[in-house]
């Protein structure tokens, strides 16, 4: 496996017939990934999620999309949340992807919790953000919060995720 970095990542990024993240900007390209950006926070309220060994038992709670304020900020008490990314992500089929907060949220008490995003998958991500500061924080619409670092297969998969999420938004 090689970690998709400098101008391989940019050309990826950059391709149009087929962008790895979209819309992105020069800012968001880190030498080893790219940031994606906060497009909506969400608070759980229930129903309690279910997850057994078959998914015809998956049950997701239900959220309520917490607003911004008028100056595009919003302030979260300790907690859990659903973030939602504004960029639309395509892993293609001789890639795939982790995620990783970046260090200035784990300094402000707060870190991203994401799955694998699989070769196959496309879509508008959502990820869980776990404030742990006692103070809370305050995140700005557009806010970077992960870095999303690819990987590049030995040999392209023939058949990828096509699970649940794939087409998300």
């Amino acid at each position: 496996m090689i970690i998709l970095t400098g101008d391989g990542l940019k050309d990826r990024l950059g391709d149009p017939n087929d962008p790895l993240v979209e819309p992105y900007r020069p800012e968001q390209v880190q030498p080893n990934g790219v940031e994606l950006t906060l497009a909506s926070v969400s608070a759980f309220i229930g129903p309690p999620g279910r997850l057994g060994f078959d998914n015809a038992d998956r049950r997701l709670p239900e959220y309520e999309e917490i607003p911004f304020d008028a100056g595009g900020w919003v302030r979260l008490e300790p907690g859990a949340y659903v973030v939602t990314y504004a960029e639309t992500v395509r892993i293609h089929d001789d890639l795939f992807a982790i995620a990783r907060p970046r260090s200035s949220l784990l300094r402000m008490g707060a870190a991203v919790y994401t799955a694998l995003w699989d070769t196959g998958y496309y879509g508008q991500s959502r990820s869980l953000l776990s404030v742990m500061n006692p103070a809370g924080i305050e995140l700005e619409k557009g806010a970077r919060l992960i870095q999303l670092v690819f990987f590049k297969l030995g040999s392209r998969l023939e058949k990828g995720y096509e699970g649940k999420y794939r087409g998300e938004n």
